[in-house]
């Protein structure tokens, strides 16, 4: 019972962190569903509330998406981490989560000190920065910081960076979740409550968070997100050592 309350809070609590930042509901989430499902099909379950939220946020910034970002960073992102996903089982390892953190730490330190803001991804670039950021998402099953920490260098308004951010994860969350439908669909329908009680935390922290948005002033908003990704990195690297051990 205590675990489906947690569920419900922390979902909550992810959904609108996710509504600020573009990401969020895979990093909080995942741990937490890990604890009773394991890590593989936590992965797998966490996609289900991801997409739902996703959606909600899509739905709700639509006419804020950058569409040439979209079609640049994005699909190829969608595609990098499709392969990172796929190569997740073999390639798997303490080792790549802490060299995944440490990245994380650097975006976020560099973007809290304003050196990410005045780097520029264009044209080629953003498709290498894209796919660079997809990959390496997929291959430690949290693609969401990452690729969030990638599009402060395109210099994007508030309310453009997360529809925009929210926008890929849809392509992302497309590919994806067919994977884990196919290889895990008896852990997800033994995992069904969890599912529905986390879809439904995520949904009131999707709404409530993307109200919160616009009251964010966009001076302080990629020192926010940089934060958030720095404190992802800075708790990744943790658990990548603790796994190590």
């Amino acid at each position: 019972m205590m675990f489906h309350i947690a569920t419900v809070l922390v979902a909550a609590l992810a959904g609108a962190i996710a509504a600020i930042s573009g990401f969020g509901v895979g990093s909080i989430l995942t741990p937490l569903f890990a604890a009773r499902l394991g890590t593989k099909v936590a992965v797998a379950a966490v996609s289900i509330p991801h997409l739902i939220g996703t959606a909600i946020r899509f739905w709700k910034l639509r006419h804020n998406i950058d569409k040439r970002v979209l079609w640049s960073f994005g699909i190829t992102s969608a595609i990098g981490g499709l392969a990172g996903a796929l190569l997740q089982s073999r390639l798997n390892s303490p080792i790549l989560t802490i060299v995944f953190a440490a990245l994380l730490i650097f975006v976020g330190v560099t973007g809290l000190l304003g050196i990410a803001q005045r780097i520029r991804f264009r044209g080629i670039a953003a498709w290498i920065a894209g796919a660079t950021s997809g990959f390496l998402g997929g291959l430690v099953g949290n693609q969401g910081g990452i690729r969030s920490g990638a599009l402060l260098g395109v210099n994007l308004p508030r309310d453009a960076f997360v529809g925009t951010a929210t926008a890929i994860a849809v392509f992302v969350d497309g590919a994806r979740l067919p994977v884990y439908l196919v290889t895990a669909h008896t852990q997800l329908a033994s995992a069904w409550l969890i599912i529905a009680l986390a879809s439904a935390g995520v949904i009131v922290g999707t709404i409530g968070g993307t109200r919160l948005l616009r009251r964010i002033p966009e001076t302080i908003f990629n020192k926010l997100v940089s934060a958030l990704v720095l404190c992802l990195g800075v708790y990744m690297f943790g658990r990548g050592v603790q796994w190590w051990r």
